[in-house]
């Protein structure tokens, strides 16, 4: 992309290519494939463990964010990775979206898949919106049913997912 293109002409050329040139041989690339477009894609920053937590959705064609939630206190990234799954679910339900659905969290989709968030963070009164909003996507998930595919963001051979907040 331009952006790409640009962020390596004014970078190093040792950090760039660390950032987003692959391991991957190109055997493997070529089975992975290429992802799905037109999809979407999901992502969460979490500064600090637990931390100030955020979490949105992009459109993985235009790059254009179509939602973002937080920041949230004292969270962590995979209870954001599930909330901002479900969430990208429930609005693309409502309005009739059935596009592929990508996420580089594995945990998040396996709970998502599960219909249970499985964090090991306790509640407090700082998480308490984030624990309220975790319970509203369980019941979500038991009550409906989407169609959308939820599948696995391959940023070893794609480079970071479209939703990523750059923050590593």
């Amino acid at each position: 992309s331009l952006e790409a293109a640009e962020e390596a002409f004014r970078s190093q050329y040792e950090e760039y290519k660390g950032k987003h040139v692959s391991s991957l041989s190109q055997e493997r690339r070529l089975e992975i494939g290429l992802p799905i477009l037109p999809s979407y894609s999901v992502d969460a920053s979490c500064i600090g463990n637990p931390g100030l937590l955020e979490y949105r959705c992009v459109d993985n064609q235009t790059r254009r964010e179509v939602f973002r939630q937080g920041p949230f206190e004292n969270g962590t990234n995979n209870i954001g990775e599930f909330l901002a799954i479900v969430h990208a679910l429930a609005l693309f339900n409502k309005k009739d979206i059935r596009l592929p659905l990508y996420s580089d969290s594995v945990d998040a989709i396996g709970w998502v898949k599960d219909k249970k968030c499985k964090t090991r963070l306790a509640r407090d009164e700082r998480n308490a919106e984030l624990f309220d909003l975790i319970e509203r996507a369980e019941t979500w998930l038991r009550n409906n049913d989407y169609a959308n595919d939820i599948l696995k963001w391959e940023t070893e051979a794609w480079g970071e997912i479209s939703a990523d907040y750059g923050r590593k």
